[in-house]
């Protein structure tokens, strides 16, 4: 299966949502199958952005880490997500997540720099 990082971000954007109680949590994405969002939240979990469960097949998220909070508060902004999505893939030749890591503080760097110039 492939990372993708659309559903990383929709995935992150879901386990933001849920309750804080220490338990893990389903989550759905529209159009995505539940297969698909256990290996992102894996993946996830693997990058130290997720706190999940491994269920066997099925792992599921049980809260945002740090470094997870960090990454989706610059991710969530539509215009800073596409900004760094096009810088990767300019730069890259392809979209990765760990190219997005990267990517997304300098896109919110510039434009904190930008304001007060």
């Amino acid at each position: 299966m492939k990372v993708d990082v659309e559903l990383i971000r929709e995935v992150l954007l879901k386990v933001e949502e849920m309750p804080f109680d220490g338990a893990f949590h389903d989550i759905g994405v529209e159009g995505r199958s539940p297969t698909e969002i256990a290996y992102h939240v894996m993946i996830l979990h693997e990058a130290g952005f997720v706190e999940a469960m491994d269920l066997g097949l099925s792992w599921k998220p049980i809260r945002l880490t740090y470094r997870g909070h960090q990454f989706l508060d610059a991710a969530r902004n539509d215009s800073i997500w596409e900004k760094a999505k096009t810088a990767v893939v300019e730069r890259t030749g392809a979209l990765t997540f760990e190219g997005l890591k990267v990517a997304l503080p300098m896109v919110v760097k510039n434009l904190i720099s930008e304001h007060f110039e």
